[in-house]
């Protein structure tokens, strides 16, 4: 057996809204985020590893630092932003699902992002890929080739804590499919 489907039914804004949270234990599929730049400080990584081993529960989920250091940061804005997507390119696979996190994608609230996952469990991709951009951004090509373009905030953040958020985000997600009480409306 690949998949066990649980069906859930919950009241959302006066409307029946029917889930289905794949547990995912023995199929391949995980959950990834992917960050250009540097690693974490030891106090960012002690949060991430607590959510972690809380979204584990739910789904294998791994933290990747693409190392973009090699770049030659003389190089034009859009130049950069191009390199770094190849670096993304090459680890990309053909079922792998992109979402991309960008100020200038699509902000959405707690329960649209456990909706949205939920879809996204529904496609049956390998992987989930979400992707950090570089200091400059995410290039055009990858945005292209993103299912979804997110916004976690319009405001700035240091990768490092975007990596945090996310995660954090993304087991209150898994929590409001498995209807546990993390969340609160």
């Amino acid at each position: 057996m690949l998949y066990s489907v649980e069906l859930r039914s919950r009241l959302i804004f006066g409307v029946q809204i029917y889930s289905v949270l794949l547990s995912l234990q023995r199929k391949k599929m995980t959950i990834e985020l992917w960050s250009l730049g540097k690693e974490n400080t030891k106090l960012v990584d002690a949060a991430i590893e607590e959510y972690t081993k809380r979204i584990q529960h739910y789904v294998p989920y791994k933290l990747t630092v693409i190392d973009n250091a090699k770049i030659p940061k003389q190089l034009p804005k859009a130049a950069m932003m191009e390199k770094e997507a190849e670096l993304v390119l090459q680890k990309l696979q053909d079922r792998d699902l992109l979402v991309v996190l960008d100020e200038h994608g699509k902000a959405i609230q707690s329960m649209a992002l456990a909706e949205k996952m939920n879809h996204m469990f529904n496609l049956s991709p390998n992987r989930i890929i979400f992707l950090i951009g570089g200091s400059f951004g995410i290039a055009p090509v990858l945005k292209e080739k993103a299912h979804y373009i997110l916004s976690l905030s319009s405001l700035t953040f240091p990768h490092q804590l975007v990596r945090l958020l996310f995660t954090e985000q993304l087991y209150r997600a898994l929590s409001i499919l498995k209807n546990e009480k993390y969340h609160h409306e």
